[in-house]
């Protein structure tokens, strides 16, 4: 007797929709691909108890005939693929077992209509069993009616989470794809109410819908090609940054990703902006030809994978490098709607706190990124010296002439415009911190010997990809060669590091990182985050009296200095107010 038999349709059909529905978020999200797949651009989803209950997406593509109709429920039926080609995918959908995997744990009707017909059809399947195909009463498009989700998989359904979990997953799900097309009007309801409504309009009108109008007032256009792959988007000033990476929104050809090469590429390139445990908002589309990304790598279309990597990580990293590097100078922008919020508002201490959060912006603010003031000089503790004035302060310097100095800490200004009120430790860590940085690229990573040469145990695939990476690995101040079979041998070590790591921990995370990102970027951003640190404790302090010509000389410093908005863990260094600002607090306006 054979041990081996077929397993029937609907179990089959179960196991896949254990697969790639395991929550109410998943099933919506492969209708509403479909949806966008189909042409439309009006789609509605009707939930009931966060989609465990009814799910209902309505949409008003290009419909089906009843041909297609009596296909659709078919497992490995699709019309994604027109050429059968899985290397070049042009469409969210493609995987052809989204209608019958969850028809397999639900009871679903689908009514359409197809653009070109005149008239309409509908078919019923429950738990698997398909129905007959049947007239319908329909316009243009698509309505599938999902209800009981689980109800023949009650093991899934035992272990859903709370309506409120469920709704905020799926809301996450149909953001993503909100944002990716932006030229398709959704709109959401839960329980009979408004969860959202996003009208078409521009990107910028979309990300502003979900981000927030913070976002789009602190946020940077990014917009760089090489060769044939094209980055677009926007990305947070330094200054508006989250404790979380939720917001962090990755595109590749319209298909929303969770990649972690990109994302890990995205934390480098703010890293010397930003504390570690501080993350960017960001919403990037990566465009490029469809046989040069691989989505078909992921149950869930997740993730993906690059033909060229390298070329998509060096991209993204200097787009947003040189984004931060022409937006020196700009902290993150307030709401203007917070001054008219406190000029309706009577005067007292809570109001005064507010005053000075108004608008981080600075205006017409030109910067050199990587000139140096020459008469600025440091002494060993990283103060400045006392300059005297050569001239006397002129308030039409970008950052204007100190007034005074309050708290032992704050700078208030006079510019051209208005007032500009500076973070004293925060501004002089940043000018340190570059300086710093300025040495080490002049002088070079000086590089201490070990008396005694350290050996590290490592796979030996790891081995051989560190050794590939020797020569990038000297320019960081680390010496080392492979050591037998499955050990490195540790000969030199950068100095600014000796005595602060474990040899042992950091050649295994860096081998680690080898294997998973192909880059070596840890031990610089390792050194980068020592010096911040240094910095940090070389700076001005708060608490310290200036006088006039040494507040004006810091000020004309960050005029010159790259990125001096904010210090290295991402706070702004500077508040500006401008005139009108001034007087609509005052309420002259």
């Amino acid at each position: 007797m054979s041990i081996i038999r077929q397993l029937p349709d609907t179990l089959v059909n179960q196991i896949a929709a254990g697969e790639v529905i395991e929550r109410p978020a998943a099933a919506i999200k492969e209708l509403v691909e479909n949806s966008i797949d189909a042409g439309a651009d009006k789609i509605i989803i009707d939930l009931m108890q966060a989609g465990k209950s009814r799910i209902i997406i309505d949409d008003n593509g290009m419909g089906m005939n009843a041909d297609d109709l009596a296909l659709c429920l078919s497992r490995h039926a699709t019309s994604k693929l027109p050429d059968s080609d899985l290397l070049s995918i042009q469409s969210l959908g493609f995987r052809g077992e989204a209608l019958p995997s969850i028809g397999s744990i639900s009871r679903m009707t689908i009514e359409t209509r197809h653009r070109d017909a005149d008239e309409a059809w509908q078919i019923s399947c429950e738990g698997g069993k398909i129905g007959t195909i049947k007239p319908s009463a329909r316009q243009r498009g698509t309505k599938i009616t999902i209800t009981d989700l689980f109800y023949s998989t009650p093991a899934r359904l035992k272990f859903q989470k709370s309506d409120q979990a469920e709704i905020i997953a799926i809301k996450s799900v149909l953001n993503r794809l909100a944002m990716a097309y932006p030229d398709i009007e959704f709109q959401c309801l839960h329980n009979d109410k408004r969860v959202f409504h996003y009208q078409k309009g521009s990107l910028a009108d979309r990300l502003t819908a979900i981000l927030g109008r913070d976002f789009r007032k602190s946020s940077m256009f990014i917009d760089h090609k090489h060769e044939n792959v094209t980055l677009k988007g926007y990305a947070s000033l330094p200054t508006l940054n989250k404790g979380n990476a939720k917001d962090q929104y990755l595109f590749v050809n319209g298909r929303p990703v969770m990649d972690k090469l990109l994302l890990g590429v995205l934390r480098g390139a703010y890293a010397d902006v930003l504390a570690g445990n501080r993350y960017p908002i960001v919403a990037l589309f990566v465009e490029l030809p469809f046989d040069d990304v691989d989505v078909n790598v992921h149950p869930t279309k997740a993730e993906v994978r690059f033909k060229a990597p390298t070329a998509i990580r060096n991209l993204l990293f200097h787009a947003i490098q040189s984004a931060i590097r022409e937006q020196a100078g700009v902290s993150a922008s307030m709401l203007p709607s917070q001054i008219q919020r406190f000029s309706n508002r009577g005067g007292g201490r809570t109001a005064h706190h507010h005053a000075l959060q108004v608008n981080y912006a600075i205006p017409n603010m030109e910067f050199q990124p990587q000139s140096r003031v020459a008469e600025t000089s440091y002494e060993s503790d990283f103060t400045p010296k006392h300059v005297e004035a050569t001239e006397p302060p002129q308030d039409d310097f970008p950052l204007g002439s100190a007034l005074a100095q309050f708290h032992d800490n704050y700078i208030v200004s006079q510019t051209k415009d208005g007032i500009t009120i500076i973070d004293q430790h925060a501004a002089h860590e940043r000018l340190v911190y570059e300086k710093m940085k300025d040495d080490l690229a002049e002088k070079g990573i000086l590089r201490q010997i070990l008396l005694v040469p350290e050996i590290v145990e490592l796979p030996q695939d790891q081995v051989q990809m560190l050794s590939d990476q020797k020569d990038i690995l000297e320019k960081t101040g680390l010496v080392l060669d492979s050591f037998g079979e499955g050990s490195i041998i540790v000969r030199e070590v950068p100095s600014i590091l000796s005595d602060r790591m474990n040899i042992h921990d950091m050649i295994k995370n860096l081998a680690d990182e080898v294997e998973d990102l192909g880059t070596v970027d840890g031990l610089e951003a390792k050194i980068n985050h020592l010096l911040a640190t240094l910095s940090c404790h070389g700076s001005v302090r708060s608490g310290r009296r200036l006088n006039q010509d040494e507040m004006n000389q810091l000020l004309r410093d960050m005029e010159k200095t790259p990125l001096s908005g904010q210090c290295n863990h991402g706070r702004p260094t500077m508040i500006s107010l401008s005139l009108d600002d001034v007087e609509k607090l005052f309420k002259r306006q």
